[in-house]
């Protein structure tokens, strides 16, 4: 994915910040050496000046003095500049330092925490891209616990047929759960939209987090919201209750993020204000083409009548559509004290 501008941002001036602490760090060490070893501080003067004066003769005599070819003084250089350097580990060990104390300090030892390698960005930068992406999401604790690998169809019984397609509750689980996983395998090659609907307890929210997980953990953008807090978050910015700045920045996330997942639509107040914003975020993320993820309890007949006919006609027509049956997991949950 591209991060967006403020990601980016965000991500480089902690590696600023690292830079700092480095510094720092480095400082106080060197003045506890210093303040502890009163000949550290000559020698380590005594090593710029002979590595100026290498640098020096480089400059002015080219590759073959630099390869010490031709010149007697850059080898003595090179030689003090040994020796002085064996001297300096000497003193740091009979001062009980570790022999690389006044190394530079970093935190990661392959980019030095400037984020690249060349011009590849380093496996720690792709962390704190997927620690961001975790942090905005608003899922970083839940999804500890609920993910693919804990996602069981145990609790979907493979026994009487739903009348409505003639699958099991079981066969209906296998059927969301092999299409969740082929959203995450393809979603870099193939536009879709999730709608996911049944009673409660039959694992919705949960199967969203598990793609959620997957996404995040490939640097995709995730934000999940519950129906309530979007629509107030909307409120908010529509009737001046927020900055502009918050506004813009609110739209710039729900409109542009990778996936947007909407958890619980039907359990916020439906009114014309809902109703307009929610076309606005199904039509827009579609003209976008980003995918969204939707979970409700209700029935699409209900569904239908609760909401506009554009915006079932949205979904309708956009987004696969995945039913769970079954018994409430919660409860199934309760009865065998917690177990699974």
């Amino acid at each position: 994915m591209g991060l967006t501008n403020t990601q980016y941002n965000t991500i480089m001036r902690d590696y600023q910040r690292q830079q700092s602490r480095n510094h720092e760090e480095h400082a106080r060490r060197q003045t506890e050496v210093y303040e502890k070893i009163p000949e550290f501080a000559q020698i380590d003067a005594q090593i710029a000046s002979a590595s100026t004066a290498c640098a020096k003769r480089i400059l002015l005599y080219g590759d073959a003095e630099a390869a010490g070819k031709s010149s007697s003084v850059l080898k003595q250089l090179r030689q003090t500049i040994e020796l002085l350097s064996r001297r300096r580990t000497v003193l740091l060990q009979e001062a009980g330092f570790p022999v690389n104390y006044l190394d530079p300090v970093c935190r990661c030892p392959d980019c030095h925490d400037t984020g690249y390698i060349g011009n590849e960005k380093c496996h720690c930068f792709r962390q704190a891209i997927i620690d961001l992406l975790y942090m905005q999401s608003n899922l970083r604790e839940i999804l500890k616990s609920e993910n693919f690998s804990a996602f069981s169809l145990d609790y979907y019984p493979d026994l009487t047929p739903d009348p409505l397609t003639g699958l099991t509750a079981r066969q209906t689980a296998e059927h969301a759960l092999e299409t969740s996983l082929a959203f995450v395998r393809n979603f870099d090659s193939q536009f879709e939209n999730l709608f996911l609907y049944g009673d409660t307890g039959l694992g919705k929210t949960f199967l969203s987090h598990c793609i959620a997980k997957e996404l995040i953990e490939s640097t995709h953008s995730v934000i999940y919201f519950s129906a309530f807090r979007l629509f107030e978050l909307f409120a908010d910015s529509t009737f001046g209750r927020s900055d502009t700045a918050s506004q813009q920045e609110l739209e710039q996330h729900i409109f542009e993020c990778d996936l947007l997942i909407i958890d619980d639509l039907g359990t916020e107040l439906v009114n014309s204000f809902v109703s307009s914003q929610l076309f606005l975020v199904l039509n827009e993320r579609i003209l976008r083409r980003k995918s969204t993820l939707i979970s409700t309890n209700l029935s699409l007949g209900t569904f239908a009548d609760t909401y506009s006919e554009r915006i079932f006609s949205r979904i309708s027509s956009s987004y696969t559509m995945l039913r769970l049956i079954g018994d409430d997991i919660r409860i199934q949950k309760k009865l065998s004290g917690g177990r699974g």
